[in-house]
């Protein structure tokens, strides 16, 4: 069986959910994992030298990649935004005590 650009390219293109998950059941791909693999995938991208098949399949796997870094990065933004606000409240309510 011929092999897909894909798999030529030595990029597992599964792709990750916007929750994280490569649909493997394997888990969640963690902000720095996804991360790394972005940078080789550019690193790739960048050094040419892959077939125009290959080429799609890294860019693909690269959109895949930036849409799971995305979803940590909104949900760390989302956490620091409650603290800050509940911090906010927390010192408004204590100078009212004052």
């Amino acid at each position: 069986m011929a092999k897909t650009g894909a798999e030529t390219a030595g990029t597992d293109v599964r792709a990750a959910g916007a929750d994280g998950t490569d649909g493997s059941g394997e888990g969640v791909l963690g902000y720095e994992q996804a991360r790394d693999e972005l940078i080789e995938v550019v690193r790739r991208l960048e050094a040419g030298g892959t077939t125009l098949e290959e080429s799609l399949a890294l860019w693909e796997r690269g959109e895949e990649l930036s849409k799971v870094c995305r979803h940590w990065l909104e949900g760390a933004r989302a956490r620091l935004d409650a603290a800050l606000a509940e911090s906010g409240a927390e010192e408004r309510g204590g100078s009212d005590e004052a």
